[in-house]
């Protein structure tokens, strides 16, 4: 019986490493910077709206509670302590002490209004907005399966509680390097957010539910670390420890494409990441993501994004 148990965690702990590392690639990629925080002391009457240009939102309630609502205020959530919300921009969304359109200013007026004082008082929301941006082609793919508005609502000891706790205390004071604070404490409450947002949830990428197969988690995870080698579907099958046909089968259905598109698709998302930061020549961008030379990687490029790499990264750059 210890023998069953010893082999079950061991096949559950490859699960979650393989789960866990393609989303840890996927991030490593989007990394969120330059987060911008602001703590808040209001005291009824009081809303503020946020504009849809912050691509994304964060809030959490320390003390009271406050509403949360995009286009229908009939539809607001109440947030009250240790909640976490998040909202995706595209549309604007707002926050009250009650779901009524008419309180609410803009930021930059609620703001300005000294919203920050009167922290011992009780009839007081004490609350944090966070905004954020997750750079290029894979911060806007994973964002883009987040559903416009999640609420979590952490117990008291949860991880995404911890994180927000520690954020609220780094904030209270100034202190050299809280930038850096701030941006990593970010990182992991968006780990935490992808977690709680894709878990059973029927609209979360494939890449993410295939990754959870230990043998479809193990062709993934060889396809993003080494993107550059030649893989073939029978590689990828042995790596597997599948066969072929069962390989392809079994990867498609979890997938909705091919091995080959899946590995396509791939490289062609870290060309454009590299294509925008500017610091690799053609030569070597096409080295990293798997072609023969620059003309070979031009073509592909071309075929599937519609321009030349160098046209599109001029276009993509103004």
């Amino acid at each position: 019986m210890d023998e069953l148990i010893n082999a079950h965690d061991s096949q559950s702990a490859t699960r979650y490493a393989q789960y866990v590392d393609l989303l840890h690639d996927y991030l490593v990629r989007a990394r969120a910077s330059g987060a911008v925080f602001a703590r808040s002391v209001a005291r009824p009457p009081w809303g503020l709206t946020l504009p849809a240009s912050i691509q994304l939102s964060l809030h959490t309630v320390l003390r009271g509670h406050a509403w949360l609502w995009l286009d229908d205020p009939a539809a607001a959530q109440r947030l009250l302590p240790g909640d976490l919300a998040i909202v995706v921009g595209g549309r604007d969304h707002h926050l009250a002490d009650e779901p009524t359109p008419e309180r609410c200013t803009t930021h930059e007026q609620f703001w300005a209004t000294g919203a920050g004082n009167d922290a011992d008082d009780p009839h007081a929301t004490v609350f944090l907005c966070g905004a954020y941006r997750l750079a290029g082609d894979v911060g806007r793919s994973l964002i883009q399966a987040l559903p416009p508005m999640l609420v979590i609502r952490p117990s008291a000891h949860d991880q995404v509680h911890d994180v927000v706790s520690l954020i609220s205390r780094e904030l209270m004071h100034s202190a050299p390097g809280q930038q850096t604070v701030l941006d990593r404490l970010l990182d992991v409450l968006l780990v935490l957010v992808m977690r709680a947002s894709y878990q059973d949830n029927p609209s979360a990428p494939r890449w993410y539910r295939a990754a959870e197969d230990p043998r479809l988690g193990r062709a993934l995870q060889a396809m993003h670390e080494d993107p550059g080698h030649s893989w073939t579907v029978p590689e990828l099958a042995a790596v597997s420890a599948m066969s072929r046909p069962s390989f392809a089968r079994n990867f498609e259905r979890a997938l909705g494409q091919t091995p080959m598109q899946y590995l396509t698709d791939w490289r062609l998302t870290l060309a454009r990441e590299y294509l925008l930061a500017n610091e690799l020549t053609m030569e070597q961008i096409a080295r990293r993501t798997g072609y023969s030379s620059p003309n070979a990687f031009a073509a592909t490029f071309r075929r599937h994004i519609g321009l030349p790499p160098g046209r599109w990264r001029q276009e993509a750059s103004t």
